[in-house]
């Protein structure tokens, strides 16, 4: 019987797979374009003062504020902290009161343990501030937030513009409209741009990576990173390749591989290191150095390899996260190809009640 899968039958070879050069461009400046309203809530935050900024998640969104807040623990001194949203709901946190603050975001803007959380805070007293990506959704509800800005994807983007703005409120970032200058004018092209570069090595990495799964699916791939590169292979191994791709895989910080994990990698042993471009690069710069004394099944992605036109050298830190989700978004294209599996479906998340 002769029939047509469009979704699977494409050229042979890189093709951009997925890619909407013209949305993906879109999309950031869109995201840039909410400075205006971010500033204008941070202000009255400002006004009213806080004894802590607590960027709280679960999942993806928790391994975002693990980004935001170790971009900002090195740069500032304001009172910022990072809660798992189900750690708070059965530890709390002394330290949380009535003059605190929460920042958080939500895609669905119905997760469970998010709705819960953002109601202890509101019964606290806290402060809400909400990103949420899905208008109509249970968390846009005017009784569920203060603040709320509404638009879809770029988290990591939001949460860092909030960052910079309080950061720049504190005194502590005198290069702030230089910053925004540069992003609003380059970044989008720039991670466009790496996207088109990053596609025909994401092919043949995908190829051979999804070739090991199907001969080895017993074995963890492990996604190790540092700084802001810790909350994206926490968040890729996790999101992407556990609930998406439904593949074992285990994520470590760099600073923590050279206490345990070191003794399990073995020649065929895959591994793949993110190395970025903020104040830790060097601890991921040891495991680099490492690797290949030990293992022949490796892959880095250091994102200093990309050229980002437009960015001064002294910004590429704190964008770096958004480059290797740049680079993974191709990686993800090709591994749905060649897994025969829609990143889409999934066996048990939010299929029923547990």
């Amino acid at each position: 019987m002769e029939y047509e899968a469009k979704a699977w039958q494409e050229a042979e070879g890189p093709c951009l797979r997925g890619f909407d050069e013209a949305e993906a461009l879109s999309s950031v400046n869109g995201a840039l374009a909410l400075r205006p309203q971010i500033e204008a809530i941070i202000d009255k935050i400002w006004e009213e003062g806080f004894d802590g900024i607590y960027f709280i998640g679960i999942g993806g969104t928790y391994a975002s504020s693990l980004q935001v807040e170790v971009y900002m623990r090195g740069r500032s001194a304001l009172p910022v902290y990072v809660e798992n949203a189900a750690e708070f709901l059965t530890t709390g946190n002394r330290r949380f009161t009535e003059r605190s603050v929460v920042i958080y975001s939500s895609v669905s803007g119905n997760t469970k343990e998010m709705v819960q959380m953002v109601d202890k805070a509101r019964a606290i007293g806290a402060r809400v501030f909400a990103f949420i990506d899905t208008p109509g959704s249970t968390l846009t509800r005017p009784e569920k937030q203060d603040y709320l800005v509404l638009y879809p994807k770029n988290e990591q983007l939001k949460f860092y513009m909030v960052a910079n703005y309080l950061m720049y409120k504190n005194g502590e970032f005198p290069d702030y409209d230089r910053y925004n200058r540069e992003m609003e004018a380059h970044l989008a092209r720039a991670l466009a741009d790496v996207e088109i570069a990053a596609d025909a090595w994401a092919y043949r990495c995908a190829e051979r990576k999804a070739s090991e799964v199907r001969a080895r699916p017993d074995l963890p791939h492990y996604f190790i990173g540092s700084g802001n590169q810790y909350g994206a292979a926490y968040s890729y191994a996790m999101c992407y390749w556990e609930e998406q791709m439904w593949i074992r895989t285990k994520s470590i910080s760099c600073q923590e591989f050279f206490h345990g994990m070191q003794e399990i990698i073995v020649s065929d042993t895959p591994v793949t290191l993110f190395i970025g471009e903020d104040e830790q690069r060097p601890l991921a710069e040891r495991v680099a150095r490492f690797l290949p004394k030990v293992c022949a099944n490796y892959t880095v992605i250091d994102t200093r390899e990309f050229p980002l036109a437009g960015i001064s050298e002294e910004f590429r830190g704190s964008i770096s996260h958004l480059v290797m989700h740049a680079v993974n978004n191709r990686m993800d294209a090709y591994m749905e190809r060649f897994l025969r599996h829609p990143l889409s479906i999934r066996r048990y998340y939010r299929q029923f009640e547990y």
